[in-house]
């Protein structure tokens, strides 16, 4: 009987094997979702940058309206909270046109702003973030004028609106009348003049001569 209790208790735990296989079991788990697990919050970062970027460009829409101008480079997105000092007096300014502070990006680095703009090529002001290195120059800053960026509560339907492709017009002669319609006079073939029909002649009395 005590041989039995040593032998149960031996059992009661794991072996070196056994923790082997399940240490490499939970490293193999950790390898395949922590790298998932990172590009996943890499690209919602990258996304909510580009949607701040575009709720920023909708604002400076409805400051240019009320302003008839965009802010200086000076003034910066910081216009878009409180009132600039330096605004002419004749300019009604109806702000603030964003919700609380100037948000940094999400990687905590303040957002970049130029105007006049040196890189897109209409005339609104230049927005852009360092992205995640937090330098500038790179690959994977994430800037307004590539329009990657642009993506806010306002869609641009008329720009990317496209017009329906003109269908040639359809000649008359080319359009075969269906069965059951009438013809129209420019495509109704000739008819062609009915040929004179040969009648048989007709049988002559047969006459017996009596002799």
């Amino acid at each position: 009987m005590e041989f039995k209790r040593i032998r149960k208790g031996q059992r009661a735990g794991f072996t070196l094997v056994e923790m082997l296989i399940v240490l490499g079991i939970l490293v193999l788990l950790f390898a395949m979702v922590v790298p998932r697990f990172i590009g996943s919050q890499k690209k919602a970062k990258v996304d909510l940058a580009k949607i701040q970027i575009g709720n920023f460009r909708a604002a400076l829409e409805r400051y240019y309206i009320d302003c008839d101008q965009f802010p200086s480079s000076e003034q910066g997105l910081q216009a878009l909270v409180s009132q600039p000092a330096d605004l002419p007096d004749n300019v009604t300014w109806r702000g603030p046109y964003v919700s609380g502070d100037i948000a940094a990006d999400p990687w905590g680095n303040p957002y970049q702003y130029e105007n006049p703009p040196t890189h897109g090529s209409g005339d609104t002001p230049d927005i852009w973030s360092f992205g995640p290195n937090g330098e500038e120059g790179d690959d994977d800053d994430i800037c307004s004028w590539t329009g990657a960026s642009q993506a806010s509560g306002e869609e641009a339907a008329t720009a990317d609106m496209k017009l329906p492709k003109t269908q040639p017009p359809v000649r008359s002669a080319d359009v075969t009348p269906k069965s059951g319609t009438k013809a129209s006079p420019l495509t109704t073939p000739k008819a062609a003049s009915p040929r004179p029909r040969r009648t048989a002649p007709e049988p002559q009395p047969i006459r017996s001569e009596i002799p």
